[in-house]
């Protein structure tokens, strides 16, 4: 009797321990380096890397890393002007380009087979939209004071509908936050997952004959082309993370 073992597509998002180190003084605490924090830091490198490649040793004449790095600076700029009026929009800037250059590497590494993908977890993705969240807000109170709690009434509401459209408003606010993370994670956690399932299918059509190996083609082209969607939609997905903060902060240096 044969038995086909078939893994979990679930499988890829589990966060393992790779090394570590007990520390008796916190009790059962356990201070270890997980496959989560590893890409954390190969992201970080990556980052780091390519500025440092793309600075060209300050050579007049740009490289193709130069070139890549111009082409993102500039598209993030004039998205951030476009959102957020100068001079402020010039001022959060650098935040906005290394949160997109975060998220954008992020989810290329995860393309990488074998890798993990760091920006499928809600852990990560929640974390950084909601640590958002707080800096909006305290972005709006540093700018307007105790006048900033205008953003929960809107202009013209009747005296008893205000502590029900207060309620309202502020479950929308905090769920702002929430979509934010939940959105970059399920669709980066949605794509890797149908690539698995495609890819495991296509493996056991093209291992059980000859035949199917040459009828496997077909499906194996459609894997192909579904990849390339996903790389697509991973640039997408930085840059919808990117103008969304950038239309975050606006909210709350405006009041809308």
């Amino acid at each position: 009797m044969t038995y086909t073992y078939i893994q979990s597509p679930l499988e890829q998002f589990e966060i393992n321990s790779l090394m570590g180190i007990n520390a008796p003084l916190f009790g059962y605490a356990e201070l270890s380096l997980t496959n989560i924090g590893l890409y954390f830091i190969l992201a970080f490198l990556v980052i780091v890397g390519f500025n440092v490649i793309a600075s060209n040793n300050n050579k007049i004449i740009a490289n193709k890393y130069s070139i890549t790095q111009e082409s993102l600076y500039t598209t993030i700029l004039n998205m951030v002007e476009t959102q957020i009026a100068s001079p402020k929009g010039q001022y959060y800037f650098p935040f906005i380009y290394c949160l997109f250059m975060l998220v954008l590497v992020g989810n290329f590494i995860g393309m990488v087979p074998y890798s993990f993908a760091i920006t499928s977890h809600l852990i990560f993705t929640l974390a950084v939209s909601m640590t958002i969240l707080i800096a909006v807000t305290i972005i709006g109170f540093s700018e307007h004071g105790l006048k900033f709690f205008s953003y929960f009434v809107p202009a013209g509401t009747p005296l008893a509908l205000v502590p029900l459209l207060v309620l309202i408003e502020l479950i929308s606010y905090i769920a702002k936050g929430l979509s934010l993370g939940i959105r970059l994670g399920a669709n980066i956690m949605a794509g890797h997952m149908l690539t698995k399932i495609i890819g495991g299918f296509i493996y056991q059509i093209m291992a059980a004959s000859p035949l199917m190996f040459v009828i496997g083609i077909i499906p194996l082209v459609l894997l192909v082309g579904i990849t390339g969607l996903e790389l697509a939609i991973a640039f997408i997905q930085a840059y919808v993370f990117a103008i969304l903060t950038c239309s975050y902060i606006k909210d709350s240096l405006d009041l809308h």
